[in-house]
């Protein structure tokens, strides 16, 4: 009994040495010196401050600005709070919210169809792309704000728009963030 027992501690001390502490350390130096960027969250920083990461969306609610999708995640964009809305597609709350944002977008562009991204959160509610077709629907209100020609705002939003990974997986994005960013660097608000 008293064999087993030492047997069982020494096992399990030794276990979390090697799966608690040295692997995790292990991965996370690997990590550090292979992917730094990815490893450390691939923060987005200007003028040495930190404005957000490039996988992590946030709100822009300003004319001068192309939108991110709706968040669902706590009070918006909240990671702490990384969820979906969990409405069904039958839920009345998601109809009436999905409808009145419709009734929004299309404000400035009546009988357009509005792109769907522009309308629903996404499973994580912190999703920082959108379709090159929301983006492409907000050319004209951004262009108007900013005292720029359309062709110069969708030459942008052609050069922040990724491709799919490996040319097969996922669909086409723009980075809201990355984009707002650039159209800030070209011109001012002020």
């Amino acid at each position: 009994m008293k064999k087993n027992l030492i047997t069982s501690i020494l096992m399990t001390l030794t276990t979390t040495l090697l799966l608690g502490i040295a692997y995790p350390l292990l991965v996370t130096g690997l990590a550090q010196l292979l992917f730094k960027d990815k490893a450390n969250g691939q923060l987005i920083s200007r003028d040495g401050k930190v404005v957000g990461s490039r996988i992590i969306g946030q709100a822009f609610i300003g004319p001068a600005y192309f939108h991110s999708r709706p968040s669902a995640a706590g009070n918006g964009y909240d990671a702490a709070n990384s969820n979906g809305s969990q409405f069904g597609p039958t839920n009345q709350h998601l109809i009436d919210r999905v409808k009145a944002d419709v009734a929004t977008q299309q404000a400035g562009h009546p009988g357009d169809p509005v792109p769907i991204d522009l309308v629903t959160a996404s499973a994580s509610g912190l999703d920082p792309d959108i379709s090159p077709a929301a983006a492409d629907f907000q050319v004209e209100r951004v262009a108007r704000e900013r005292k720029l020609s359309e062709a110069d705002v969708s030459r942008m939003v052609r050069e922040h728009t990724s491709s799919p990974q490996w040319g097969l997986l996922g669909e086409p994005r723009v980075n809201v963030l990355e984009l707002n960013l650039a159209l800030d660097a070209r011109t001012s608000l002020h």
